[in-house]
């Protein structure tokens, strides 16, 4: 039996509070994808991620929830990649990880911020407001009000990017079971619910995200679905390239993502997703 240290980091954090734990594995390479399993359910944070050496790239990195492997998580890329720079790992510049969903660019800013490159979003399914209605709770005339699609969109993961008027984004209550049955059915991650902010604000919008099919009930802070939330946005309301999204405030965890989306005419063209981490301390599990 071994012994397993495993870092814990808060990531997308707002001046060292806030953001959303993960667990960062270093030196994986010798772990199973079972060993991995019991030690993310061991931490119990929505993700752990597991550092690997790789031939061609700088890592291989991978992504497990309390109930299996996910292709990418971009709060856990921001935790792996701040951790090794903070133990003086790696510096400030650019590298690449290989994750199941692509070969992905990262890089490290001279003041520890982490921006990570995602895939080109995907537009996969598209769904009624009543579908999603029956669901959220919200009535279908009131998400009709924001004249906004309800679509699924991945930069990595596929997640239901859903648009509430103001004032109602934290009066949701998930229903686990109905979110994850649907999830489930139409192939999805989870739920990414978001009401814009006033145009004076610094926020782009506010967001929640609910993904209790893999295992996780609300998140408080999630850098794919912020990714896919900003294509959206340059798409339906050409917002222009650069966002500010808050997420985590109806858990009392407030976290701040940026993302930035170029485009060429319709055609995003690059898609990043920024933020800081603080490290929370580190654990050691056998396995």
């Amino acid at each position: 039996m071994a012994n397993i240290e495993v870092t814990l980091v808060n990531s997308f954090t707002e001046n060292g509070k806030g953001g959303n734990p993960a667990g960062v594995v270093l030196n994986a390479d010798q772990l199973s994808d079972a060993q991995k399993l019991t030690i993310a359910q061991a931490v119990g944070y929505s993700e752990t991620a597991f550092v690997c050496g790789d031939d061609e790239v700088d890592y291989q990195v991978s992504f497990f929830t309390t109930t299996g492997e996910v292709d990418f998580c971009g709060h856990a890329t921001l935790a792996t990649f701040s951790t090794m720079y903070k133990k003086g790992l790696i510096t400030a510049g650019s590298y690449l990880q290989r994750t199941k969903a692509g070969i992905l660019p990262v890089s490290i800013e001279p003041d520890g911020k982490v921006v990570m490159d995602q895939q080109l979003p995907q537009k996969l399914n598209r769904f009624s407001y009543q579908e999603i209605s029956n669901v959220i709770g919200i009535e279908t005339h009131l998400l009709e009000s924001t004249q906004l699609p309800i679509e699924v969109v991945s930069t990595g993961l596929a997640d239901v990017i859903i648009p509430v008027p103001g004032g109602y984004l934290d009066v949701i209550v998930p229903d686990d079971e109905l979110i994850a049955e649907f999830c489930k059915k139409h192939k999805v991650v989870g739920f990414h619910v978001f009401e814009l902010c006033d145009p004076e604000s610094e926020l782009t919008a506010s967001c929640r995200n609910f993904a209790p099919l893999f295992g996780i009930s609300e998140e408080s802070a999630t850098g794919s679905s912020s990714g896919a939330l900003a294509c959206y946005l340059t798409e339906h309301l050409a917002l222009g390239g650069d966002y500010v999204f808050e997420q985590g405030r109806a858990m009392k965890c407030t976290s701040i993502i940026t993302a930035s989306v170029k485009s060429n005419h319709s055609a995003v063209i690059n898609v990043k997703v920024g933020g800081f981490a603080s490290n929370i301390g580190t654990v050691v599990i056998p396995v």
